[in-house]
């Protein structure tokens, strides 16, 4: 599967790339304005729009292209690492892969 982000915060790119991938999507996050952002966004089977880290001009750029090529959207207001495994394990089924946690190990003792 794969999916657009729009919005968010310039620090967390890799870390929301890393989530996409454990739940087997293919990512692409825009978080700054782009000149040409409607033809980078492509055809993903998901666009995700975090909507407080996001300029308007980009949210309407987003939903258009959205409309036009029938993307569904997933829309948040946080742009934190949960709410993005929220929209990811609503829309993408359940998380087919995790790294063991160290608190895994305690709780077994």
């Amino acid at each position: 599967m794969s999916v657009v982000i729009v919005g968010g915060n310039d620090k967390m790119i890799r870390q929301y790339e890393d989530l996409c991938k454990n739940y087997k999507c293919k990512a692409k996050v825009f978080t700054q304005p782009s000149s040409n952002l409607r033809e980078k966004i492509g055809r993903p089977d998901l666009m995700i729009l975090f909507t407080n880290t996001v300029c308007h001009k980009m949210i309407v750029t987003a939903t258009q292209t959205a409309g036009k090529n029938n993307i569904e959207i997933a829309r948040s207001h946080s742009s934190s690492a949960t709410a993005l495994k929220k929209i990811l394990s609503q829309y993408c089924g359940c998380l087919l892969y995790t790294s063991p946690s160290p608190r895994d190990s305690w709780a077994s003792r």
